[in-house]
């Protein structure tokens, strides 16, 4: 067979002693039967993108293993010891439900411990937002999650935490990775020092859930509670683990959770795709939900930092909420709740990224409060956090049907977001209102803004080909009209500008480069290309506003946003 000198390389380095005779075999029989398979496993190393590091579980530098995160591990040790000298260095360790999730753990544990860095490992399964609540409970100087969120279930992933609870971001990812791609694999440490690996659970699932009802309970009173009948489901993730017990312990009695989708299981058996963004992974949720008469579904993905919403319409049909409809929901109610509390006094601020609706800037404009937008990820959130300490953090989220609440947590979390958006249920209901009806008031008093979002997936190294000539083109070609709408504005993230078209005027755009580009019209549509960085996808976020000159216009109204979204993509050939 004909293997590129690049991969030949690679190859023959796992079949050095090394690597477990075991790994070994692994690759020669690739060789043998799979040379495609062998060419996708070792042409590039896994790199870390938006989440963290994710990938297919497997043998080679392009996979998820014992010996890839072994490295990662290692360097990420090394450096630990660079950046706090003189110190005992804790990390604290989580894993959700994937295959091999605690035994890969476990690996990661062992080399930080061999490297003299004392680990707190919990004992089973928990979800990622308890990590990131755990590092700064337990003082760590870093955390890592095993997780692949709701990829299929042959991935796996690496995600890094930092003292403040929040994920790397740049210029300290770059560094850990300079430190990493630095190491051979030989100098990875895996022989454990067990003394320094504490294992650790009820504890911080206590503390953990006491935080997540102080922040995300707001004086519901218990009879409204009692009148609200709620439908969970994990999605065989491990959020069984921590909502069941802080609604419960927030006074919350009438939850209906899906029973054939409480076992935490890798396999993910009765979906598709255990992504709570997919309509059909709430399918058994929302036949509970008829069933029992409840007023909203809860669904959770595999790590618990995102969570799909559906509620009864005026015709007590149920139907789903986006991500940034759920965003807006619990950001208004937040704002309305500090208002009420004469807590905000212009030191506040709600946080949001360049790809999710505008309207959050419209809601935080209107009580006076404070906006920040970031990159996509949560990890410009928690960093906006960081950056301003003067400042309080209300909440924030992104369309990806991801919220954070308060500081306790500095990721996405959906077990203090699940909470919150049945305290808007509940406090809806009892006025004679409804989670749908304060939506629609909220679209009348802001603007209708409609979001839609286009995913395209492409597949192995040529996929990742016809990604980028996308954004090659879109750059090098830029549209001038949309929908019949002249292109006022193209920010491009990757060369840091931003252009008038109608004036020609450039200016600098202060966030770190990223491969985004984002178009704007005359008539107020934003519409933003984005490849994936953990998948192989290329993403467009479609945006588009108008007036609701009073609810009853809704359905009206929205027919006219989706006309307009439908021609944006027919324009843009994304169809």
């Amino acid at each position: 067979m004909n293997i590129a000198p690049n991969i030949l390389d690679a190859v023959n380095e796992w079949l050095t002693p090394t690597f477990d005779k075991e790994t070994q075999a692994a690759v020669k029989e690739l060789m043998t039967t799979s040379p495609k398979e062998l060419e996708e496993s070792f042409y590039k190393n896994l790199e870390f993108g938006t989440g963290g590091m994710r990938g297919i579980m497997g043998i080679g530098n392009n996979r998820i293993n014992k010996y890839t995160l072994g490295k990662n591990t290692q360097g990420l040790s090394d450096y630990l010891h660079e950046v706090f000298p003189n110190q005992q260095i804790k990390v604290v360790i989580a894993y959700d439900c994937r295959h091999n999730s605690n035994t890969l753990a476990k690996v990661v544990a062992d080399v930080f411990s061999a490297n003299g860095i004392q680990v707190y490992l919990f004992s089973d399964l928990r979800p990622t937002p308890e990590l990131s609540f755990a590092l700064k409970y337990l003082e760590c100087q870093c955390g890592i999650v095993l997780t692949a969120s709701h990829n299929p279930p042959e991935y796996n992933g690496y995600k890094v935490y930092w003292e403040d609870g929040g994920q790397i971001v740049p210029p300290q990812d770059a560094a850990i990775i300079k430190v990493i791609e630095s190491l051979d694999y030989d100098k990875i440490k895996f022989n454990a020092n067990e003394s320094l690996i504490q294992y650790i659970d009820t504890e911080i699932d206590k503390a953990f859930v006491k935080s997540s009802i102080e922040n995300a309970s707001f004086n519901t009173p218990a009879e409204a509670k009692d009148n609200l009948h709620i439908v969970f489901t994990s999605l065989h993730g491990t959020s069984i683990k921590s909502i069941p017990d802080t609604l419960s312990e927030a006074g919350y009695k009438n939850v209906h959770i899906v029973p054939e989708q409480a076992v935490p299981d890798g396999n993910f058996p009765t979906v598709k795709s255990p992504n709570p963004e997919e309509p059909e992974a709430l399918t058994m949720a929302l036949a509970l939900a008829d069933k029992t008469n409840s007023d909203i579904v809860v669904g959770t993905d595999p790590d618990c930092d995102r969570l799909g919403v559906a509620v009864r319409n005026d015709d007590g049909k149920m139907i789903l909420l986006n991500g940034n409809q759920t965003m807006i929901l619990m950001t208004a109610f937040l704002l309305e709740q500090w208002k009420k509390a004469g807590k905000i006094n212009g030191k506040q601020f709600v946080g949001s990224t360049i790809v999710s609706t505008p309207m959050i800037m419209e809601l935080a404009s209107a009580y006076n409060v404070g906006f920040k937008v970031g990159l996509t990820g949560f990890k410009w959130i928690a960093k906006m956090i960081k950056d301003f300490p003067e400042l309080q953090f209300i909440g924030g989220g992104e369309e990806s049907f991801g919220y954070m609440v308060g500081d306790a947590v500095r990721d996405k979390d959906a077990v203090a977001a699940t909470l919150l958006i049945c305290e808007v249920a509940a406090q809806e209901k009892a006025k004679g209102s409804s989670v749908y009806k304060a939506l629609l008031q909220l679209y009348a008093d802001y603007g209708f803004y409609k979001e839609h979002l286009v995913s395209l997936t492409k597949k192995g190294i040529e996929g990742l080909a016809e990604i980028n000539q996308m954004m090659i083109s879109l750059r090098e070609n830029p549209l001038k009209e949309i929908d019949g709408q002249r292109v006022v504005m193209i920010e491009d993230y990757k060369s840091s500008i931003a252009k008038n078209l109608f004036t020609g005027e450039e200016e600098p755009i202060d966030m770190p480069k990223s491969d985004v580009l984002i178009y704007y019209t005359e008539d107020g549509s934003k519409i933003c290309a984005r490849p994936s960085g953990t998948e192989p996808k290329i993403k467009f976020y479609i945006s588009v506003k108008t007036e609701l000159e009073n609810v009853e216009d809704f359905n009206k109204t929205e027919k006219i946003l989706d006309q307009k979204i439908q021609n944006i993509i027919a324009d843009m050939q994304l169809n």
